[in-house]
């Protein structure tokens, strides 16, 4: 079947199927077994040590696959060196950049001017229209289902996304509790032109750096064992229950400030569990798509499984099948 799209037409990728940024998980074997199944891999440019290894890191993703492929900045890390991480992007002339966690008006009109495309997330109607005006080549759309950093209105991705396909007039890309074919084809139904995965491609082979303790945790886990943490101070992001996580809810039940929760929200405490495994002193972000993992398969395998899932739906939907039928 053909699934073009014009996020497809814009990344030239044949599936509408992007790999999330996933600080610290996203890097050259997953970004490119992505692209080499259809759809379209990224290198997380913020949480790799400096501007240099993120030119190593997209040489590599090239000696592994000859299809395009992007870079995430998650704009909201601060590093001193963004620009110059910014520029090793434009240089190495990668398929698209996407811009998350922050405000992207300052870094816009640089990537505009090397005629980059650029994929911006947003959480509202009302930024997916500044992200429109400011000239971002699509946006993503975050539900609250979602993993990592949130939105604050607590507005779900089935509610969301057809708000902002009606609001602007570039592709719109949804994200947050999509997990399957079935999730793709939803987003499809609502007006999206493509999707964005994240916590799904944490459960896959490919993603080498993720433990086992925290694939596992994903394959076990229950939409219900994820909860929101940071809404206190500004920055919900929502992760999988551990005692870690339990133990911020209980500061911001006493409306502790940053400087408290500080010890306990940073990369070093995150990569506790997702590199090192052990759970009892880290997090690992997850979304509510958890319950919809059951395996760890490769990403090959959960693309085509995805499309076998999406072409089925067509077909009942052409047929004029009703799902019982």
């Amino acid at each position: 079947m053909d699934w073009n799209t014009r996020l497809t037409e814009l990344l030239k990728i044949k599936y509408p199927i992007i790999q999330g940024g996933l600080a610290y998980l996203a890097y050259s074997d997953l970004a490119a077994a992505v692209s080499n199944a259809g759809g379209f891999g990224q290198i997380t440019a913020m949480s790799l040590p400096d501007a240099k290894a993120l030119r190593s890191e997209i040489k590599r993703t090239r000696t592994l696959t000859d299809k395009p492929f992007g870079v995430n900045f998650a704009i909201g890390m601060h590093r001193g060196d963004l620009e110059e991480r910014l520029r090793i992007a434009i240089e190495e002339q990668v398929a698209a950049v996407t811009l998350t966690g922050g405000n992207p008006a300052p870094l816009l009109p640089v990537l505009q001017s090397a005629n980059l495309k650029t994929l911006v997330l947003v959480s509202s109607r009302m930024q997916a229209q500044k992200a429109e005006q400011l000239g971002a080549s699509a946006v993503i759309v975050v539900g609250h289902e979602g993993g990592g950093h949130l939105g604050r209105d607590e507005v779900g991705t089935m509610v969301l996304v057809p708000q902002v396909v009606d609001a602007v007039r570039i592709p719109v890309i949804a994200s947050g509790g999509i997990g399957d074919g079935r999730g793709w084809m939803a987003s499809l139904a609502l007006g999206a032109e493509g999707i964005v995965m994240g916590t799904r491609f944490i459960a896959t082979r490919e993603c080498l750096h993720a433990s086992s303790s925290y694939k596992n945790a994903l394959v076990e886990a229950s939409s219900a064992d994820t909860v929101v943490i940071k809404r206190s101070i500004g920055f919900p992001a929502r992760a999988l229950r551990s005692p870690v996580t339990d133990k911020i809810l209980e500061l911001e039940r006493k409306n502790t400030d940053y400087e408290a929760l500080k010890p306990y929200i940073s990369g070093e405490v995150n990569r506790r569990w997702i590199y090192d495994g052990i759970q009892e002193e880290g997090f690992g972000w997850a979304g509510q798509a958890v319950g919809l993992i059951h395996d760890i398969p490769e990403v090959s395998e959960l693309i085509q499984r995805m499309v076998i899932e999406a072409e089925e739906i067509r077909r009942k939907w052409t047929a004029g099948d009703s799902p019982d039928e």
